[in-house]
């Protein structure tokens, strides 16, 4: 069995994680480019932990401008098995109001501005996106929850947006109507590459705000999301530290496949692979490329 590594990338009003033990700061270099931030990589309850800050401290990057490839890579290569996303996000649903933590099992992705994949010209790879969030990781966080009295919804579908901008009120009242539960501007393609890196994702979606649909509610501004910013992160930690002190130490195997996506995703011929690109795919396809000879 593979020991258990729990990665936590922490979004907006997440930059640190109070209860981590014997830090230290790690930088691990990714030939796909700079990461948000050093890792920090320590243990809770002596499980394994590795954080990284999305938009690093003082949050100086936009969701536009994160290397969510050096993201994903640099945990791949930090051993990280089980990956969760803490993530601001706003709500279409009157009865996920400010406050509410949902465990996303959809997503819907909306954004054009970002590198989207790990494989490309030189080495194609299609991996399955039917299931994107590793349902076991899905129930440790509720029951994690569930454990220390915080309201989780236990599923809903999470819109990526572009950003920065927030919605107009034409695409609020368009998400809303086709049954979404949140929007956001960081979880894709942050969840793709995660599963092209065989980690297993799940994202916690921590509810900030009604998005401007709501005619109760004002628009969006940066200083109402902050106030509720600092209460959902008190709670996150709560809910990392109860998910980290009942997490199994040894990897399970995921229902869905999410930690083996890659054993029938990858089509270019081993002959017509590029090696430059394989390279760079030392750690992401290591696993399947060794074994098919590239």
């Amino acid at each position: 069995m593979t020991q258990a590594v729990l990665g936590i990338i922490g979004g907006s009003g997440i930059y640190d994680l109070p209860g981590l033990k014997n830090v230290r700061e790690r930088r691990i270099d990714s030939p796909w480019g700079e990461p948000s931030a050093p890792l920090r990589v320590g243990d809770i309850d002596g499980l394994p932990i590795v954080f990284l800050s999305r938009h690093d401290k003082g949050h100086r990057l936009s969701p536009s401008d994160i290397n969510y490839r050096a993201n994903i890579d640099v945990m791949k290569r930090a051993g990280v098995t089980d990956l969760v996303s803490l993530s601001a996000c706003g709500s279409f649903k009157e009865e996920l109001p400010p406050g509410t933590f949902v465990l996303v099992d959809q997503f819907v992705d909306r954004t054009f501005a970002r590198a989207s994949s790990f494989f490309g010209k030189g080495c194609v790879a299609h991996v399955s996106m039917a299931h994107p969030v590793s349902p076991r990781l899905r129930l440790h966080l509720a029951a994690a929850a569930e454990a220390e009295g915080i309201n989780v919804v236990r599923s809903g579908t999470y819109i990526c947006m572009e950003g920065p901008q927030f919605s107009t009120l034409a695409e609020s009242l368009t998400y809303k109507g086709l049954g979404y539960s949140v929007i956001g501007m960081t979880n894709l393609p942050e969840a793709k590459l995660a599963r092209e890196a065989e980690i297993c994702y799940a994202t916690v979606a921590m509810v900030t705000d009604f998005d401007c649909w709501h005619p109760d509610h004002d628009a969006v501004t940066v200083q109402d999301i902050i106030k509720v910013l600092m209460a959902n992160a008190e709670k996150a930690t709560k809910l990392v530290a109860r998910l980290a002190h009942d997490f199994p130490r040894e990897h399970e195997p995921c229902p869905i496949g999410s930690d083996r996506a890659l054993d029938t995703a990858i089509i270019t011929a081993p002959e017509a692979r590029d090696p430059e690109l394989l390279s760079k795919l030392d750690a992401v396809a290591g696993r399947v490329l060794k074994t098919s000879g590239a």
